[in-house]
């Protein structure tokens, strides 16, 4: 069954760039070797973590195909494909090249604020055409606009092919009804890393998640231990990491990510415009907390 790809922890993976702006593939390589090697269960190429709306068309190719040669098998990959242009949309989806992806992770229309009735089609456009299992995903904060439960319930019964979401309301009641009503083998995914406990849990499938590019391990055991309902384990996970997952976001995302990475190493610490680093009380925080976890690690 292929929904059971997508139980655990899985990871918005970030782009590094140089400090002109390019693309650092060395640093991508390295990154993609850290968050497999910690045992993450998949990677999403082209999120919003990976600052897809500020690459070209040429750059999202070749950083998908990276991703996906580098990667070479050893995890399945989910690709963020969305819009504010169905009919556009229905057009990516027929001419893209799916080889090597796993399934297609949308995030529902930005900026035209669509009712629930325009969500609905909108889905089930996509679902109609689509070659792939599609992922919602449901983030009100960036687009203005909610899914709500019964929209998400709807499509989830209506379309096979349609086979979770990433839920980044922060609505823990919206939540809990898509979890009671949703088909069996319906993935309701945590999209808010400071959530993910409390969403699995319940009954929750995994994480989409953002602090797992700095720990993968950590983000793997804790929804691992959930799934197993090994909740003390799981608890004592979630609340060594509570202050970054804080920080991290505190200034917005993935300003805070980058930074972490590059205080591990991983990555320089380098955005594209409109996005800029963060703010250096920011910084020191995670600069801290990162310096600090490590050596509680070798304890």
């Amino acid at each position: 069954m292929i929904n059971s790809k997508f139980f655990g922890a899985g990871v918005a993976l970030t782009t590094p760039f140089h400090k002109y702006g390019t693309v650092d593939f060395t640093s991508l390589g390295a990154l993609v070797e850290h968050v497999i090697a910690g045992g993450i269960d998949y990677i999403v190429a082209l999120g919003t973590t990976s600052e897809a709306a500020t690459l070209t068309e040429d750059e999202r190719k070749a950083v998908l195909d990276f991703i996906i040669e580098y990667t070479n098998k050893r995890v399945p990959i989910v690709v963020g494909i969305g819009g504010n242009n169905t009919q556009q949309l229905i057009e990516t989806f027929k001419h893209f090249d799916f080889e090597g992806i796993d399934a297609i992770l949308s995030v529902t229309p930005y900026y035209n604020k669509p009712n629930q009735k325009g969500l609905y089609y909108h889905y089930k456009s996509l679902a109609s055409i689509s070659p792939l299992p599609i992922i919602l995903y449901n983030v009100p904060g960036r687009t203005a606009v909610n899914m709500n439960a019964e929209t998400t319930l709807k499509l989830a019964h209506e379309f096979s092919n349609i086979i979770g979401i990433k839920e980044a309301s922060g609505n823990m009641m919206q939540i809990m009804n898509i979890l009671k009503d949703k088909p069996k083998n319906f993935l309701t995914i945590s999209g808010d890393d400071s959530l993910t406990d409390s969403i699995v849990s319940l009954g929750g499938a995994g994480v989409i998640s953002v602090a797992a590019n700095a720990y993968p391990a950590e983000f793997h055991h804790l929804v691992k231990a959930g799934l197993k309902k090994d909740f003390e384990k799981a608890h004592k996970i979630n609340n060594s990491l509570l202050e970054f997952m804080e920080a991290i976001f505190e200034d917005g995302n993935p300003g805070g990510i980058k930074a972490a990475l590059s205080v591990m190493g991983i990555m320089k610490n380098n955005l594209r415009l409109p996005l800029v680093k963060v703010n250096v009380p920011t910084f020191n925080k995670i600069k801290t907390f990162v310096e600090e976890y490590k050596s509680t690690l070798k304890q």
